[in-house]
């Protein structure tokens, strides 16, 4: 087996940490701070233009003694090894996982079935980057001799919300080129994009490896009879383009093969914005700026490979997402951006991280019986402090949270920056502190207000702060929270690399929009036969 498959709970680093936390988890952060004047300090990781401190979390130098102890047990180490390596990690796929290889240097090795990858890597970013220069600087120009103004990318899932969330994330380093995201099956969507555009000036890139994704397939067919009402059929060839694996429906569709961008079955889709699936990226930012971000990632990828535990910024995050979700029981994590940039961070983070560890059966093909994916979502700061920050605040549950700033704005308005970071620190620090009754007399309330206006504190949260959002930043911070992934399934002893869980909706979705056409009957249950007896009526 490429990958060890370790109970978590039978090790001897777990049973500590259950003793360990039934002794420490009424102790208040608060105490913690008092006791150790440099508690910040070694709770700390500096790392290149990462400034990463987790010392607001309910943890001691114990608990991370634990933590790394069980790191150990279940092999962490030799897993990582597994992964850079090429060995078939993805062991209910039968595939390796080395997106790392996608934003590694041309000199690096990595083997797949006893082949070194890295020249076909190379080979098609250098087809990107032709491509892009060409597009970018008007070289290569649509049916009518026009040069491109709009770029369109059709997919979804990891197809879609990677490079949609760069793009938007790296607008400040935007071209000329205005880029658009189709996605959702709903005909509404795809509408209201193509009404904006005009066909002449307008790249469509298909993205989908199967080329048979019905969501994918569904709107790409619409924007080509759509664009078919202007152009004929030869056009295609200069305004469509396909990331793909399936050479012989891409060129079906009517796209120039050498417009055809491969993708390999050792990435999985979530983890593919580095690849071709990254090719809207490249023609939004440029080619520099897109190679900047994947250079970003692979110094990630070096600091989680060679890092000590105790001082690697993935591990550790990783390490203390489990004492939360496995020992405290918080079932959710919040993502807390403070820059409008990262509008899409959370939603993206959704996907890569409940479907990488959204697994009830560990490696083994046993049910399990401690918990495993947390649920991701969030919103940028300042705006989520008005809207759910109440419940993190004062409500019953716990929620950890990751606060990710930047020291310096990218536009250069020091007033906004300084209000903005203001309350980026403050929150965190209330989160930690809460407010005491006593405090809240000495502000004068009524006394009836007092039980209302106390604050527990006590809210653990970790702090990424950062230079500068730009494109090598943002790829650290990507590949960050895509090895804290790979940790957590490791310790949990599950495969994070299959999604069969999003199949089985595809399967019977097929075969209910047969019977909309009476093509097909199912066997359903009556809420759902009713619903569609309903749904047919008024169709």
């Amino acid at each position: 087996m490429a990958l060890p498959t370790i109970n978590p709970t039978t090790t001897s680093a777990w049973k500590k940490l259950q003793e360990h936390f039934m002794g420490t988890k009424n102790v208040h952060m608060k105490d913690l701070f008092a006791k150790d004047a440099k508690r910040a300090d070694n709770f700390t990781i500096k790392w290149e233009d990462f400034y990463v401190d987790f010392s607001k979390n309910r943890i001691t130098d114990e608990t991370l003694k634990y933590l790394v102890e069980l790191a150990n047990e279940v092999k962490l180490k030799d897993a990582i090894a597994s992964q850079f390596s090429g060995e078939i990690i993805n062991q209910t796929e039968g595939r390796a996982v080395l997106h790392a290889a996608l934003r590694a240097p041309e000199s690096a090795t990595f083997m797949v079935d006893g082949v070194n990858v890295m020249p076909e890597v190379y080979e098609v970013k250098q087809k990107i980057e032709r491509f892009t220069n060409e597009v970018v600087n008007g070289q290569r120009k649509g049916y009518t001799g026009k040069v491109f103004t709009d770029v369109v990318n059709i997919g979804i899932g990891g197809s879609d919300l990677g490079p949609a969330m760069v793009v938007d994330a790296l607008q400040f380093y935007k071209n000329q080129l205005t880029t658009h995201f189709v996605s959702n099956v709903d005909g509404d969507h795809v509408n209201e994009v193509i009404k904006k555009l005009n066909p002449e000036t307008t790249l469509f890139v298909i993205v989908s490896k199967t080329f048979t994704t019905q969501e994918t397939l569904s709107n790409a067919n619409t924007i080509k009879e759509w664009f078919l009402k202007s152009a004929d059929e030869a056009a295609i060839a200069k305004h469509f383009v396909a990331v793909s694996t399936n050479i012989k429906n891409v060129k079906a569709f009517g796209i120039d093969e050498n417009n055809i961008f491969p993708m390999w079955d050792w990435v999985g889709g979530r983890f593919s914005l580095w690849s071709a699936v990254g090719l809207s990226i490249s023609l939004a930012v440029g080619y520099k700026n897109f190679d900047s971000l994947l250079s970003g990632a692979h110094k990630m990828d070096e600091h989680f490979k060679s890092e000590d535990f105790a001082s690697n910024i993935p591990v550790v995050l990783a390490l203390i997402s489990v004492w939360y979700n496995n020992f405290f029981g918080a079932e959710s994590e919040a993502i807390i951006p403070y820059s409008q940039y990262l509008n899409q961070f959370a939603t993206y983070l959704q996907q890569g991280i409940m479907e990488s560890n959204g697994k009830s059966v560990d490696r083994n093909g046993n049910p399990i019986t401690y918990q495993t994916g947390t649920i991701i979502w969030g919103e940028p700061g300042t705006n989520a402090q008005h809207a759910f920050f109440q419940l993190i605040h004062q409500g019953t549950k716990l929620i950890p949270a990751d606060f990710i700033g930047f020291t310096e704005s990218l536009h250069g308005n020091q007033d906004h920056q300084d209000k903005l970071m203001s309350n980026f620190l403050a929150q965190t620090e209330a989160l930690l502190n809460g407010k005491t009754e006593a405090e809240v007399i000495a502000e004068g309330a009524d006394e009836t207000l007092k039980p209302f206006k106390v604050f527990q504190g006590n809210k653990p949260t970790n702090t990424i702060f950062i230079n500068k959002l730009s494109p090598e930043s943002l790829g650290k911070l990507i590949a960050m929270y895509e090895h804290k992934i790979f940790v957590q399934g490791i310790i949990w002893n599950i495969f994070s690399y299959d999604q069969f869980g999003v199949e089985l909706g595809k399967q019977l979705a097929n075969k209910i929009l047969k019977e909309f056409n009476d093509s097909g009957k199912g066997n359903h249950d009556s809420s759902t036969q009713n619903l569609l007896n309903y749904y047919k009526t008024k169709r």
